[in-house]
């Protein structure tokens, strides 16, 4: 269900697997009350993942540093980076999406041509197989199904992510990969390469990651229009 990846005296940092609720329903613990289980303790959610999403989520360990990191998350001081896999040809092999969400169909959202309170997402893509590419995604909003929603406006919908009209697969590939922050004055950095996925699993991935995506902060990031 999930790692425990960093135990701070205010926030821990786990990895949670893919396909593992984020709250609990139907009767089974979320990923949330299952470390709370775990470790014995009240923990507090600063952001989510959804379901089909694996990666790294900040949990506080209370109200008082959950108020920071909710003020770290508004004031976008918070760095995620996020990995894809997507099967087609996307319209533009790096750059930026940008625009208003707006609730559809079947639980799903769509990218508008508005931008009064856009998403905005910056990525790179690298070439993996004939006709799949691995992405490397920077959201700089937190709109719900954001990423999953971006890949889709640019035809290349997530492998495995088929509310969006992704390819059927062994999972959903998209996994929140690492995190940067200063938190009281100390900079924090988490990396965790996905290791469930038969996709993840291929040498081409492995060695863009250890070579040109190693820390993705560093990254020359294409700038968003204004």
């Amino acid at each position: 269900m999930y790692q425990l990846v960093e135990q701070h005296p205010d926030f821990i940092i786990i990895n949670k697997s893919a396909g593992v609720h984020f709250h609990s329903q139907d009767g089974k613990a979320g990923v949330v009350a299952q470390v709370e289980a775990d470790l014995g303790i009240k923990l507090y959610a600063v952001h989510r993942l959804d379901t089909p999403t694996s990666g790294l989520l900040i949990l506080a360990k209370s109200s008082a540093a959950a108020a920071i990191f909710t003020e770290m998350f508004s004031a976008h001081k918070i760095q995620k980076y996020y990995l894809a896999i997507a099967k087609g040809k996307p319209k533009k092999k790096q750059g930026w999406v940008i625009g208003d969400m707006a609730k559809s169909r079947r639980s799903m959202y769509k990218l508008l041509r508005s931008t009064d309170n856009p998403a905005i997402t910056q990525f790179f893509s690298h070439s993996i197989a004939a006709g799949t590419r691995l992405y490397l995604l920077k959201p700089l909003s937190g709109k719900t199904h954001q990423l999953r929603v971006a890949l889709a406006s640019l035809a290349v919908p997530i492998l495995g992510d088929s509310l969006y009209g992704g390819e059927a697969s062994d999972r959903c590939y998209l996994h929140a990969m690492a995190l940067q922050f200063e938190y009281k004055a100390t900079q924090y950095q988490f990396i965790q390469w996905p290791h469930l996925g038969e996709q993840f699993k291929l040498a081409a991935v492995t060695q863009q990651l250890a070579n040109e995506w190693q820390s993705p902060n560093d990254l020359p990031w294409p700038a968003p229009v204004k």
